[in-house]
């Protein structure tokens, strides 16, 4: 379930997300041209943990921002809709440990 309402957590933040993933994207762009130009593998993995790393800064700090704002909302709310926000984010959560 999404919350629908305006104002999610990362708001305050958005330029400085949107900025990270800009310069994930370039990085990604990057990979492929190495893969293009056949350059050496051990480059390319480093490039990849540089990327990986990035992903990890954004997940993190979407994290943070979904519970004190989302899950602390919620809690003021109501039992029922914080319950859900926790499931929500412990699901989240469990999903990047995963990958």
């Amino acid at each position: 379930m999404h919350d629908t309402h305006a104002g999610h957590g990362y708001i305050g933040d958005k330029n400085a997300y949107l900025t990270r993933l800009r310069r994930i994207e370039g990085q990604v762009r990057g990979l492929q041209r190495m893969v293009e130009e056949e350059q050496y593998c051990i480059d390319i993995l480093t490039q990849v943990s540089a990327v990986t790393k990035g992903l990890q800064a954004v997940s993190m700090g979407l994290v943070e921002d979904h519970l004190g704002h989302c899950v602390v909302r919620a809690a003021r709310a109501g039992d029922a809709e914080a319950e859900e926000k926790v499931r929500e984010a412990s699901a989240a959560i469990a999903r990047l440990l995963r990958s």
